[in-house]
């Protein structure tokens, strides 16, 4: 199971490898930059569906098993 640090971490590793700032992505995905702030250091409490646009947006696929 991966914890809010894990995937914040996976979400900056995706943003930086695409050349993209934290505000060129809360554009892209229709959230704020503070939330991207917030989700790339693992905030526990950041809303699930605003997570899944960041990951969409990024073509981050998220398996539940």
């Amino acid at each position: 199971m991966l914890t809010p640090k894990q995937i914040g971490r996976s979400i900056r590793t995706a943003r930086k490898t695409f050349g993209v700032t934290q505000r060129e992505l809360a554009l892209s995905s229709g959230t704020g930059v503070r939330f991207v702030i917030d989700l790339e250091r693992g905030k526990e409490t950041c809303q699930i569906g605003k997570t899944l646009k960041i990951l969409k947006t990024l073509g981050i696929r998220l398996t539940l098993t």
